[in-house]
This record gives structure tokens, sequence and C-alpha cells, in this order.
């Protein structure tokens, strides 16, 4: 990937677009361009495309700060001191993955205080298994781009940056850990919707005099249940599927939406 901009005249000031753009080699050798990132820069709009980064003075060992000039423009002089010069030509994109939605799913997560609900609930592995960091990983996996869990273990994690908020590495995401994850919260259910009820309270003042009631129903396409503890049965399906065994799902949420059981 490299960093390349156009140059467009408009009522006599020059604007400047800039993208980052991707070349992929296609069938037959043919090498297309794709932009990921597009957007203007003009020197009106400095604060726009100025990004100031926090550096390491290795003399006096304090962090300043340093503003970004491309190299084929001189340094203003307000500049002076702590403008570098970037020769954006020879910029590579490597690994770009998803921040700010994962840091802002960390942070709800933490706001509905469920990394201290879960601390005692869900302590390591004797192997060093981290089932709260997993189970945060699942959680916010299903907030921002929801699919399954074999896509997590798959895709999602290595274009997130999940594994680098939570210090964490692939090993992180391995498919069994996750299904065996899925199910140690089960013994905790009523205490998470009763932990999640007071969090309702005390943030958004939730009410609970009326509650909504839904239902919904998952077939399986499988043998019928053997054993009477299992939850699968035939029954009537709003899918069309009586061959197929089913669970019915309910819901019950506030007015607002906030779930409770």
């Amino acid at each position: 990937m490299y960093l390349r901009f156009a140059r467009r005249i408009k009522n006599g000031k020059e604007h400047r677009y800039w993208s980052i753009v991707e070349s992929k080699r296609c069938t037959g050798g043919k090498v297309v361009q794709r932009p990921v990132l597009y957007g203007e820069i003009n020197d009106d709009q400095r604060e726009a495309w100025c990004r100031v980064i926090e550096a390491i003075d290795q003399d006096d060992q304090k962090y300043r700060q340093l503003a970004l000039f491309p190299a084929d423009r001189s340094v203003p002089e307000h500049a002076k001191g702590y403008g570098v010069q970037v020769r954006l030509e020879r910029m590579e994109l490597h690994r770009p993955r998803q921040w700010g939605a994962c840091w802002l799913a960390c942070q709800l997560y933490e706001q509905l205080e469920l990394d201290r609900f879960w601390a005692s609930r869900l302590p390591n592995s004797r192997e060093g298994t981290n089932w709260q960091h997993i189970l945060q990983t699942l959680v916010c996996y299903r907030l921002i781009d929801p699919g399954s869990e074999w896509r997590l273990h798959r895709q999602w994690f290595e274009q997130s940056a999940m594994g680098d908020l939570l210090g964490e590495d692939y090993s992180l995401v391995e498919k069994n850990s996750l299904y065996r994850c899925l199910d140690k919260l089960l013994a905790h259910k009523t205490a998470l919707f009763t932990h999640l009820r007071q969090r309702w309270e005390d943030l958004f003042g939730a009410k609970f005099e009326i509650l909504l009631y839904d239902l919904t129903s998952n077939y399986f396409e499988s043998d019928p249940p053997n054993n009477d503890e299992d939850k699968r049965r035939f029954g009537y399906s709003r899918d069309k599927r009586q061959d197929c065994v089913q669970v019915v799902i309910a819901l019950i949420v506030t007015p607002d939406g906030f779930p409770l059981a």
C-alpha cells in the first residue's frame, strides 16, 4: 500500500485529495489499484491533515509532540523545532486493523462493570487460558461485527485491535476455547441479568414498570434428541419446518430495549 494524492483547482484555490491505495495483482499479471481511504487535504485545513504523534526525546527522556509534513513542502515557521518532513511515497501500510470500534467496545464493557462481574467467576485456567479476555473479545465481536465463533477465529480477530488492547496474541481465539468459554457462562446467567438490571438503573435510570416479551425459534436439521434434558422438541414451526426439532427463545426487555432475561 502507498499514499497517493491528486490536485484540483476550484475557485482559484488548490485542493489536494489524498488516498491510501492498495495494489492488487489479478489474473494475467494485471495490477489494479484499490483506494482504501480517501479524503481532502489543503493548506486551510492544516489541522485536519497534520498528524500529531507522541515521540520521546532520547537526550532528556521527555515526551514532546512532533508534527508531520510532506517532504515536498518546507516546514512552516510556526512548526520550526518540532516539524518533521515525511516522504509520503515511501510510506506503506502494514496489517491495518480496526481500532476505534474495539476501543469503544472495551470502554462500554468496563462502563457496564462486566470486567468486575466476571473477575471472580471466570478465573484463568491452570494452563493459563484467560477466560475473561476471551469473553471480552466475544462480547466486542458480537457488538461490532456479529458472526460465528469460527469467523472470529479464522478472520475477525486478525483484522481487529483486540489483541493489542488486551495484550494477547492469536492463541486467545483458539476455536475450542471460544466454545468452551460460552459453556462456562450458563451457570452465571441469573446473576448476570441481575447485575445488568442494576447497571441499567444506575447508568440510564431505566424503569421496569412495563416489560415487553417476544419469542423466536431456531430449528435444527439433526436427529431428534434421545434424552429428556435436551430442550430440542418437535412442535409448531414458524419456519414451516415441522420435520425439524427446534427450541423456542424468549426475551424480556424494557420499552427502551434494555434486556432483562
